[in-house]
């Protein structure tokens, strides 16, 4: 009997997908030949069910965009967006009432297929503004689901400030996103995409805490699949404890380029199986309409 792909479930035991559906270099290994810059979204769509949407972080998408995205996609797909750089980096989060309202407005073709409100934080946001990231999520929506990814060396130290954390994250409901980079940092920086990814991910120590019930994590893999076999490890062990508690992980996977960033989920995912009853995946590769052509003569 043919299983539904994890794509069509409307209640999927888990969210996977990366932080990009776009990206040239996936021509042909991901996108069918031919495929439009505008039609990417839908391809991505028929294998994953989520994708961290990165844009409104650095500018805020058009009336038309937010349509075409939602055209692009079925009910049974999440996305998740950062809050825009000024309210989470300039702002720190005080005095931007009128400009979440403004995002918040703007998005309101897609809550129904947000399944994460992120909200990034700078390193500078450290524990004497626990108040006003307290005030923020008491002033969200209720049926919205958010997720706080942090950077503030105090919130990994495993002292009060971090439990601190840690307790109005739960008191919220909030979700805390958790960075896993480690195998960025794991090998030495011989192309210029790791020396890149070196220099601006972060480095931070790897929580693996789920304070409410979208736990995220933010994986950043080494191009070499089986290099990441490894740090999997923890993730296989921790995932399906949460799946079992009823809840649903969101699993971001990244590459220092993003190149094989799709191969790389696709083998997280299998790694998975093999611990857990898992739904298979759509096909990674597209059909080449020339098999079909061949098989004719």
């Amino acid at each position: 009997m043919l299983q539904t792909p994890l794509s069509q479930l409307s209640t999927p035991p888990l969210r996977l997908g990366m932080t990009q559906w776009s990206h040239n270099a996936w021509q042909r290994e991901f996108y069918p030949a031919g495929t439009k810059s505008g039609e990417r979204l839908a391809r991505y769509a028929e294998v994953f069910n989520t994708v961290e949407g990165n844009t409104t972080f650095y500018a805020s998408p058009s009336h038309a965009t937010v349509a075409n995205w939602k055209a692009a996609t079925s009910d049974n797909f999440s996305f998740t967006f950062k809050f825009p750089q000024p309210i989470t980096h300039q702002m720190m989060l005080r005095h931007s009432d009128a400009m979440v309202s403004e995002f918040i407005t703007l998005m309101q073709p897609l809550h129904e297929r947000i399944g994460l409100w992120k909200i990034q934080l700078p390193a500078a946001f450290g524990p004497e503004n626990l108040g006003d990231l307290q005030r923020f999520l008491s002033s969200m929506p209720r049926a919205f689901k958010v997720g706080i990814e942090v950077r503030h060396p105090a919130f990994f130290a495993k002292g009060e400030e971090e439990k601190a954390l840690n307790a109005m994250l739960i008191e919220a409901g909030a979700n805390r996103i958790i960075m896993d980079s480690r195998p960025v940092f794991a090998v030495p920086p011989d192309t210029d995409a790791l020396l890149d990814a070196q220099q601006k991910k972060p480095k931070v120590p790897v929580h693996a805490i789920s304070t409410a019930e979208t736990p995220m994590v933010r994986f950043i893999g080494d191009p070499t699949l089986a290099r990441n076999d490894h740090f999997f490890a923890n993730w296989i062990r921790k995932i399906p404890v949460w799946i079992h508690e009823g809840k649903t992980p969101y699993l971001m996977i990244h590459t220092a380029n993003n190149d094989q960033a799709p191969q790389l989920a696709v083998h997280f995912y299998e790694q998975l199986q093999k611990h857990i009853t898992l739904p298979p995946l759509a096909p990674l590769k597209p059909e080449d309409p020339s098999d079909g052509q061949m098989a004719l003569l």
